[in-house]
């Protein structure tokens, strides 16, 4: 298959180390920075972000700016101007969004390591369709300067890979002194298992299956966000982004984030006071749902990787449903394959943990994905 959209600008790879590819939205010194817009297409920025010069310090070698969802806001990658992100694994179906071409490169073998962004589910769905890892950091944990902000109460940046090693080593290098907490076995942790009936049959029969190697694991009631109405917090929050800057280049936007920003202009201080107050009952909601709990596993998305051509604003709500509650608390969450499902492409299971939690989630999952393989026929 053509790997044409994966990268928006490729490098050389500047001597040896972990290569790495950065997904278009954080700023690169001297290299073209596009946040999938045509209104930056030739934007080449002075500075470069935190996050990439803190990995690249200890070794990790930029070799490309990935192709994305315009801006970050969406959930397939179908970019109008810089092409749709293909699938390596699935040719025909969406790489997930908004960091897809980082999603894409791991699978395609262009990169050791990728670095995406996530406000909603953007590192974790990516990382689902193309069946690698992803880490969605607690907010805040990971500096964020110098990333296109989407909402930035939810944004945040972290790391992608091909395993959950992988994530953790890139974790060590972008927060100082962090490392995964020592846990013996997966017994040690009290886990939930949440919301596998909202998905497609086999994608369900794979996370029930990965949460069967969890000693312990109980069901639990988890609280849909789609129950909750508070999304004007986060369309405010991006309407705010792009309030100067869309009525002046109204003509250089795509169709399918006009029509996100549009409405979200509109939205009235009353509306998003209210959404406001909406989501803490949300998050004091989630809360008692994870009350005795270390971490609750769900699916990452509830289905396989889904065609394209269907696209985001079809797809955004029920792809998103499983994802966007931990971004809504700022709370830490990786995505894992977990076996072969609907066309035999693969499954994903996500755990999930309280705010601060990283280190006991990143090693929940590198403990969870070494049960998979031991299980695995």
């Amino acid at each position: 298959m053509s790997l044409d959209g994966i990268f928006i600008t490729a490098l050389e790879a500047d001597g040896p180390g972990v290569t790495l590819a950065v997904k278009d939205l954080f700023d690169t010194a001297g290299v073209r920075t596009t946040y999938g817009s045509a209104v930056f297409a030739d934007h080449v920025p002075d500075a470069t972000a935190e996050a990439v010069a803190r990995l690249e310090r200890v070794g990790y070698v930029n070799v490309g700016k990935t192709n994305l969802h315009e801006f970050a806001w969406g959930i397939t990658s179908e970019n109008p101007h810089y092409g749709t992100v293909p699938n390596p694994i699935a040719p025909g179906r969406v790489a997930g969004g908004s960091s897809g071409g980082s999603a894409a490169a791991l699978a395609a073998g262009l990169a050791d390591a990728a670095l995406g962004s996530d406000s909603a589910g953007s590192i974790r769905i990516p990382a689902a369709c193309c069946g690698v890892t992803g880490h969605k950091p607690s907010h805040g944990l990971v500096p964020i300067d110098g990333c296109f902000p989407l909402a930035p109460s939810f944004d945040v940046a972290g790391p992608m890979a091909r395993d959950v090693e992988g994530c953790a080593r890139m974790m060590a290098a972008l927060v100082a002194g962090f490392a995964a907490a020592g846990i013996g076995g997966l017994g040690d942790l009290r886990a939930g298992v949440a919301r596998t009936e909202r998905a497609d049959p086999l994608v369900r029969a794979r996370v029930e299956a990965a949460a069967a190697l969890w000693p312990g694991a109980r069901a639990v009631e988890l609280p849909l966000a789609a129950d909750f109405d508070f999304y004007a917090v986060f369309a405010g929050e991006a309407a705010d982004v792009h309030r100067e800057l869309f009525p002046a280049h109204r003509e250089r936007y795509g169709e399918n984030v006009a029509a996100k920003i549009a409405p979200a202009l509109e939205l009235t201080g009353e509306q998003r006071a209210a959404a406001g107050a909406e989501r803490e009952r949300y998050r004091e909601r989630l809360a008692e749902a994870m009350g005795g709990l270390d971490v609750v596993l769900t699916p990452t998305i509830p289905m396989v990787a889904p065609p394209t051509g269907i696209g985001d604003l079809a797809l955004r709500a029920r792809m998103i449903e499983l994802t966007f509650p931990w971004s809504t608390i700022g709370a830490p969450a990786i995505a894992l394959p977990c076996g072969p499902a609907e066309d035999g492409l693969p499954a994903s299971v996500q755990i999930a943990g309280r705010p601060g939690d990283d280190a006991t989630v990143l090693a929940a999952g590198a403990l969870l994905e070494r049960a998979l393989a031991a299980a695995a026929p």
